[in-house]
């Protein structure tokens, strides 16, 4: 089976990760998929025609009903969608997408969501049956790391002092950008951190939106979290990682996160064990 698959594929985003999983998922089980950045169709007749020169496509797939999935409105053959953050937390607001919305759900062979929640409020603001969606929970695998270590680490982020084990560290994964909105947990996890020290915030991801990268770091600095220099040492640390498709994160000697999925998120860091966690997205 030959599948075209559609996404959102800006690079240093949960959606090109996502993407890239599902479109290993499917060729490992011996089929072909052909991944393409929504943005480079214009319309749903521009997939339409690519569909009827190149007969040997069996279906279709999109992340994101309006971003991707209007574009599929026209092909003839089946297709399935995938539910975005977006779709539900923005996009249904707004009655010219959410009625294009509804017509590709209509249209859809199947629909799947990430979370229970995410199911239902597509089922009450674009009103489909339950049958249609199917909840496919993302995961995320933690694995034994090694070699790293923990101190180091929390010293390369700007944190120091004795008795670092007994630090509680919150780690948000994600690209700097507004629709994450960072400004929000790092003013409120600096009055935490006030009230309790032992909490801490890591952020680790690429300097999407520069202008916002300076806002989240000023909000630091203006908190009294950096240390001498540059270097934040406090509540939150902006540390900025290009997190690659596929790449693991390495977080002490017993944890390691695989990264991807839709939406910031903020994880615990353990201190003991190898855990498996099960994560819907954000």
């Amino acid at each position: 089976m030959k599948l075209l698959f559609l996404a959102c594929l800006e690079p240093k985003t949960g959606n090109h990760t996502t993407a890239e999983r599902i479109r290993s998922y499917i060729e490992s089980a011996g089929h072909t998929c052909v991944l393409r950045h929504a943005e480079e169709f214009q319309s749903s007749s521009d997939v339409a025609n690519l569909l009827s020169k190149n007969l040997e496509f069996d279906g279709a797939l999109a992340i994101h009903l309006f971003k991707a999935g209007r574009l599929l409105l026209d092909i003839q053959v089946p297709f399935g969608v995938i539910f975005g953050g977006t779709d539900i937390n923005e996009d249904v607001k707004v009655e010219k997408k959410r009625v294009v919305m509804e017509k590709v759900l209509l249209k859809a062979r199947f629909a799947a969501a990430f979370t229970d929640k995410l199911k239902q409020e597509a089922m009450l603001f674009l009103h489909c049956q339950s049958s249609k969606i199917s909840v496919q929970p993302q995961g995320i695998e933690t694995q034994v790391a090694e070699d790293f270590d923990w101190t180091e680490f929390l010293q390369s982020s700007g944190i120091s002092g004795e008795h670092v084990e007994r630090l509680h560290v919150f780690l948000l994964i994600c690209g700097i950008r507004r629709i994450k909105d960072p400004l929000y947990i790092v003013e409120s996890f600096s009055e935490w951190h006030s009230e309790n020290p032992q909490h801490v915030l890591i952020i680790i991801g690429p300097r999407i939106d520069p202008v916002l990268s300076d806002a989240v770091e000023a909000v630091v600095r203006s908190r009294g979290l950096l240390g001498s220099g540059e270097e934040p040492a406090g509540a939150s640390r902006c540390h900025e990682k290009v997190l690659c498709c596929g790449q693991q994160f390495h977080l002490r000697g017993h944890v390691s996160s695989y990264l991807g999925g839709h939406g910031s998120r903020a994880t615990c860091v353990g201190q003991e064990h190898p855990r498996k966690y099960s994560c819907g997205a954000t």
